[in-house]
């Protein structure tokens, strides 16, 4: 018989599809099940309009058979089948789609969903195969033919016996080679897996016969292996039925089957849209963190289905990345697909459901905070930190978005509170929203810089995290009220006392300048302090980059250096000051000596690094004798 030559215009279009179009050869089997799936729909929608046709849905279905001896894996649907013609024209020639010309010919609205469009998944099998054989006999027809190709080649066709209605694929498995097995796909295990992970939701029941052990009748210990014919797809998904269908426990053992944590969700979103775009989606907020979140081996996304078939397992582009914890899925029947059905082209429909989904989660994380505040700062303890990144990435453009959602620890309330609730509280001559921060809650509390602020009665907002001053420096203002630390050398807070210590700054001029020349380019001043009450020494910073900023910084692999301008403030009502005035008058080497201590205090008070240990711990020593 005469090998026919494909259509395409070259063979090396057959090679590239096979070598290049898909990035896992597991999906050949994804792409052969659609093409089986759409085979059934199209008698479907043949007989919503020929009154001679019936469809008794029991009658469909889609069977995989493995076998080890012969090496093959055959597909068999009980779809409309081919002609000699459609074999040679959808066949025979690549890139060509038959389901295409049948949802074009029958003129079918959006609202049918044949899934095949660009005629390239069935040749997905020459990535598994050496030789593909098809043989099919169409609906209406007495004959049947057989099309085989043993790849770029060419291929036959010839007349065969069929008894049904339908269509058998049969693969011939390449051998195994060392980088290779494709056994794989003759596995039971395996094979169940694929049909589990692309295909769970077509509509028609995905048989196969699998491998059961039961005890032998009349024994006790002996057991046998026998065949039992199974579905393996579950076909009808969770997110196609009615919300009132549904229960707690029905959205929580899809969270468990489809593995998105190990964890109970907080909450779960069911969304059923239908306006601009059309999709369903069922959406998780995990109750626990993923071990590797914070790492970059940690992937963010949704699965997305078209149409009932897997076609991502994260979509990385449903999701902005302060929203990244969130697990989940999405099914849309609006999604422009590339040619392998691997990747999305860039369109209108994928950021239309990924503004929707945003506005969802922002709405249902707002409702938690509202409504069970337990809950929501047990999440915050999780997530709240990729919150904070959220509003400092892309220049602050999704402040307004997240600001509402941020908890950060009360000095007085001493818990956690919400920005709104501290403007709410805010005294009417209180400029602005006070913040201090350091490695915990308690160390904070005792830092020298907190004193005055306390004692005027005001709030103080404590930042541990390492990103919250930069996500505060981004957010600027909140309600008008601008952001001031604790360690600024202005904090805005007019002093009864403040003319006494700028004249106190004039009189010891000489001795704070005589410091500063002590300490050199490690502070930008000395001055008299207008916070410390009962602390002898803090450190405060002068521009927009604080202490804790820096800390950070120089914790960066690209770290550039950047310092805070430090200002040594010193209490002049504390003793320690008495002893300063002593030294500069009687021992300038003893002032350089105390100058040091007190700032390598202040350092350690910031828990900052002191340069030099052995110096500090022989100036202590000094001091002794």
């Amino acid at each position: 018989m005469a090998t026919k030559q494909f259509k395409a215009e070259s063979k090396r279009l057959l090679e590239l599809m096979i070598n290049s179009i898909y990035s896992q050869k597991e999906v050949f089997l994804r792409e052969i099940i659609s093409n089986a799936s759409d085979a059934i729909d199209k008698i479907y929608y043949k007989a919503l309009t020929d009154e001679h046709l019936t469809f008794d849905q029991d009658r469909y279905y889609i069977k995989i058979i493995p076998d080890r001896k012969k090496r093959t894996l055959t597909i068999k649907d009980t779809g409309i089948g081919m002609t000699k013609e459609e074999l040679e024209n959808n066949l025979g020639t690549i890139a060509k789609s038959g389901s295409l010309a049948f949802k074009t010919k029958n003129e079918l609205q959006d609202d049918h969903h044949i899934i095949g469009q660009f005629g390239v998944g069935f040749y997905s099998a020459f990535m598994v195969a050496d030789v593909v054989t098809v043989i099919s006999k169409a609906l209406g027809s007495n004959e049947a033919y057989k099309w085989e190709s043993k790849g770029a080649e060419g291929y036959t066709i010839e007349p065969c016996e069929k008894d049904s209605v339908g269509t058998e694929i049969i693969l011939k498995l390449k051998e195994n080679t060392e980088d290779e097995n494709y056994d794989e796909f003759l596995d039971e295990y395996r094979l169940k897996a694929i049909i589990k992970k692309y295909s769970d939701f077509i509509r028609y029941p995905i048989k196969m016969d699998v491998t059961e052990r039961r005890r032998k009748e009349g024994s006790e210990n002996e057991f046998e292996e026998y065949k039992e014919e199974q579905v393996i797809n579950s076909m009808v998904p969770i997110w196609r039925k009615n919300k009132n269908e549904l229960t707690k426990e029905d959205y929580e053992n899809f969270y468990h089957e489809k593995h998105f944590g190990f964890d109970k969700p907080i909450r779960y979103i069911h969304i059923k849209a239908d306006g601009a775009v059309r999709y369903n989606a069922i959406l998780y907020i995990p109750e626990k963190i993923p071990f590797d979140y914070y790492t970059q081996e940690y992937e963010k996304g949704l699965e997305l289905y078209s149409n009932g078939v897997l076609i991502m397992e994260k979509c990385p582009d449903l999701l902005p990345d302060y929203f990244s914890f969130v697990k989940g899925m999405v099914d849309s029947e609006d999604l422009s697909l590339n040619i392998s059905r691997e990747m999305l082209q860039h369109d209108r429909q994928l950021k239309l459901i990924a503004k929707n989904i945003k506005n969802k989660i922002k709405r249902e994380l707002a409702n938690l905070l509202k409504e069970n505040r337990e809950q929501y700062e047990a999440f915050f303890q999780s997530f709240g930190r990729q919150l904070k990144y959220g509003v400092y990435s892309d220049f602050g453009s999704n402040k307004e978005l997240l600001q509402d959602l941020l908890l950060f620890y009360s000095s007085k309330e001493k818990k956690y509170v919400t920005l709104e609730e501290y403007v709410s509280r805010m005294p009417g001559e209180q400029k602005y929203i006070y913040y201090a921060t350091g490695d915990t809650n308690e160390k904070i509390a005792k830092l020298p810089q907190t004193e005055l602020v306390t004692e005027k009665g005001y709030e103080i907002l404590y930042f541990t995290d390492e990103i919250d001053e930069f996500a505060i420096k981004m957010l600027k203002e909140y309600k008008g009220k601008e952001f001031k630390s604790v360690s600024s050398s202005d904090l805005g807070i007019e002093e009864e006392n403040e003319k006494q210590t700028d004249a106190e700054e004039k009189e010891n001029h000489e001795l704070f300048e005589f410091m500063k020349k002590v300490l050199s380019d490690k502070v930008k001043d000395v001055r008299a302090s207008k916070r410390l009450k009962t602390h002898p020494v803090c450190l405060t910073a002068d521009g927009d980059v604080s202490i804790e900023m820096e800390k950070v910084l120089k914790a960066m692999p690209n770290n550039q250096h950047i310092q805070a301008n430090k200002i040594l403030e010193i209490n002049v009502q504390h003793p320690v000051f008495q002893s300063l005035n002593k030294a500069f008058e009687q021992d300038k080497e003893k002032l350089k000596l105390y100058t040091n201590l007190l700032y390598n205090q202040a350092l350690l008070i910031e828990g900052l690094s002191i340069d030099d240990p052995v110096q500090f711990t022989n100036d202590v020593c000094k001091i002794m004798v």
